[in-house]
């Protein structure tokens, strides 16, 4: 990767002392003690950390799907736990993409449809969103299998129908759970380029969640989380990351 200049006091994700405390029975188990973290506008960011780090529940609270026991979480300037459902699911709609470890595809779809599916919950017509979903599967080289559904494509094949879709809408920020945890080396290391490839093109915000430092290699900079707080950050040398 080239060196590019990440100005992170431009944040378009900032996480201020936030606290995750689950009841277990009369037990409290803390998942987060006490994070605060700023992710620039067009960073690539990764949470590493192990099984039981609180990795997953922090990428649960930036998409707002679980709710902070204490602190905020600002994307794009707008407290998202402050947000009820309908106010979520229009906000993830519009500025959030997301890529799963399981890819998540619908089974009864095919992939052009599966990449459209953002585009058909902002009401674009089908015309239009087709056309953009072609163009999203040409460019992750699966517009051949366009009419082919999930159980007739690999697991490769299937997330990248998974980006397709994930980046179709020119989301700002794109969410990526163990985006690898389920392919083989070579097919991580083909996809983890494009994801990067893709992010970079429009300078999109990625954060990538992982065990795997192999994947946390391509972020400009890496926050390791442990026992639900962050232990240290790491920048990237091949990336010039401004912190002022």
């Amino acid at each position: 990767m080239g060196r590019r200049r990440i100005k992170i006091n431009q944040p378009i994700i900032a996480i201020e002392q936030l606290r995750k405390v689950y009841r277990v029975g009369d037990q409290k188990v803390i998942a987060l003690s006490n994070i605060s973290l700023q992710i620039a506008r067009g960073e690539i960011c990764c949470i590493l950390g192990t099984s039981g780090s609180g990795k997953s529940t922090l990428l649960n609270m930036m998409a707002g799907l679980e709710k902070p026991t204490r602190g905020r979480i600002l994307i794009r300037g707008h407290d998202i736990a402050k947000m009820n459902e309908r106010q979520l699911a229009r906000f993830r709609q519009k500025y959030i993409g997301f890529i799963f470890q399981s890819y998540n595809l619908l089974p009864t779809l095919t992939a052009l449809e599966n990449v459209s599916l953002p585009l058909t919950f902002r009401g674009i017509n089908r015309k239009a969103r087709d056309k953009q979903a072609l163009k999203m599967l040409q460019a992750v080289g699966l517009k051949k299998h366009r009419e082919h559904k999930p159980s007739q494509m690999s697991g490769g094949q299937q997330q990248r129908v998974g980006i397709a879709r994930a980046f179709v809408s020119n989301p700002p920020v794109v969410f990526a759970d163990e985006p690898t945890g389920n392919l083989d080396s070579k097919t991580s290391t083909e996809v983890m380029e494009l994801i990067v490839a893709m992010a970079h093109s429009k300078q999109q915000t990625l954060v990538i969640v992982t065990h795997d430092a192999t994947v946390a290699a391509y972020a400009d900079r890496i926050v390791r989380i442990l026992d639900g707080n962050i232990e240290r950050i790491e920048n990237n040398p091949g990336n010039e990351v401004n912190m002022q």
